[in-house]
């Protein structure tokens, strides 16, 4: 999954855009329309120019909710019920934001109930529509055909980790040249192709939109002047890397070289203003949701002390590694035994038997995160990051896996990419993993998409899909 762009969109998703602000600015007009005829509620009529901006207004409002939570995603993993969850929440986000804006059309503001029936119309038809294009493959004649020079142990990386027909949602695989110098263990069970002819050729005659570039043996073994003239003829040329990265929402560890990490935008941030302003976001963040959640604290507080007795402690400290490899105590309330970690550190696990029973609740809707409010008030932690890991296991991890220490480059967080896209994790290859989405993050932090992993985790909370 990318940055929650327009342009980062696929075709499809673009044309799935179209459609529903139609359906979304055609609710509120048919709202209107429908007020005309049978006077739900008085209401004076409105200039057609004025009521159709306000329709414009409400659908791109709602469609801003459907692109954060991820509905325009074609790698979405939904069940209809999800997407019917999504669409109840993205909808409602939408309605608060239009009642916000509602007052500034003056004397031609429309009155909340219509408002409430345009966004009961838009998720009663777009819960229709959805249905319908999951049940048809209706977006498919925009996916790219691609083709991957290779068929070796890199290019294997796209079999093993892409695989499912929900993986390639963006595009369809023709096939995977063999070229010399790739193991024969590579491609086990795609289309492997023996090219004995022209690359450009073969482009232009099967409709290749895009040839990725993942041989084993790279030096001396290219054929560059065939993939620059399928470059000048709109065919699109991309390294592993950066597909894996495009299509996954992760940067494939394993297949990092150096020259790859100089040439391409790094894992440090460039972005001296927000930098700068990080705290200030953060802070005041922080101190709105202390004012809205003291009284889930205090009840969690009194829960874990009646469930432990009155001297169990309330909160758990423990030390993290933060910014530039810098120590710290981070704040939670306290989930585990007291007795814990009586045989030293270990890393906690999805159905750690060491979890008590008030434990297991208040980690599965985070709430034993929010004490690391104060955490972020003092600057230690944003509210989105890599999670910070245990000084004992960092040192590790550095240790054994490459580029781990990329992690340290930004404040780590409450919530974070990697959180999003993988469950718990207990052991070294779980830790390789997150590494690989918490350096999409690093490479990609941008306002925007924080704010998706802001919006992303509320619904994680709401509806109990803890990771």
């Amino acid at each position: 999954m990318s940055s929650p762009k327009f342009r980062d969109l696929s075709s499809g998703s673009k044309s799935l855009v179209i459609i529903e602000l139609i359906f979304f600015a055609g609710s509120l007009l048919l709202t209107v329309y429908l007020n005309s005829l049978f006077l739900f509620v008085e209401h004076q009529n409105i200039p057609t120019n004025l009521l159709a901006i306000c329709a414009i207004v409400f659908a791109l409002v709602v469609q801003l909710s459907l692109l954060a939570l991820g509905l325009y995603n074609s790698k979405l993993r939904e069940n209809y019920r999800g997407i019917v969850r999504r669409l109840l929440v993205s909808v409602a986000i939408g309605f608060f934001i239009v009642t916000l804006i509602n007052p500034l059309y003056g004397q031609h503001a429309l009155k909340i109930e219509l408002l409430a029936m345009a966004a009961l119309f838009s998720l009663i038809i777009d819960s229709a529509f959805r249905y319908f294009t999951l049940q048809v493959d209706f977006f498919g004649f925009s996916k790219r055909v691609v083709l991957v020079l290779g068929a070796g142990d890199r290019a294997s990386i796209i079999e093993k980790r892409m695989r499912r027909d929900v993986d390639r949602q963006g595009f369809y695989m023709h096939g995977f040249v063999i070229m010399p110098g790739d193991t024969e263990t590579g491609i086990v069970n795609e289309n492997r192709i023996a090219l004995e002819g022209s690359l450009v050729n073969y482009a232009l005659e099967h409709g290749i939109d895009e040839i990725v570039v993942a041989s084993d043996e790279r030096r001396d073994n290219l054929p560059v002047d065939e993939l620059f003239a399928c470059k000048i003829r709109g065919v699109e040329i991309t390294e592993i890397l950066d597909f894996i990265e495009r299509e996954t929402g992760q940067i494939a560890v394993n297949l990092i070289y150096p020259s790859w990490v100089i040439y391409s935008n790094g894992f440090a941030s460039g972005n001296h203003l927000r930098n700068t302003l990080d705290w200030v976001f953060n802070a005041a963040i922080a101190v709105a949701l202390t004012l809205v959640t003291w009284p889930v604290m205090l009840i969690t507080a009194i829960l874990i002390k009646l469930d432990e007795g009155m001297k169990a402690p309330v909160f758990y400290l423990q030390e993290r590694v933060g910014l530039d490899g810098q120590a710290f105590n981070i704040y939670k309330f306290r989930s585990m035994r007291i007795d814990a970690e009586k045989n030293g550190a270990q890393m906690a696990s999805e159905n750690d038997d060491r979890t008590t029973s008030i434990g297991k609740f208040i980690r599965k809707y985070r709430v034993d995160e929010l004490p690391q409010i104060l955490n972020v008030i003092r600057g230690d932690m944003g509210f989105v990051g890599p999670r910070p890991e245990r000084p004992e296991f960092v040192q590790q991890l550095i240790k054994n896996l490459p580029y781990y220490n990329e992690r340290h480059n930004v404040k780590p967080g409450l919530t974070g990419w990697a959180q999003l896209k993988y469950p718990y994790g207990s052991t070294e290859e779980d830790s390789l993993e997150k590494l690989k989405y918490d350096l999409y993050y690093i490479k990609h932090r941008s306002f925007m998409l924080d704010l998706l992993i802001l919006i992303r985790t509320v619904e994680i909370v709401l509806f109990g899909k803890g990771r």
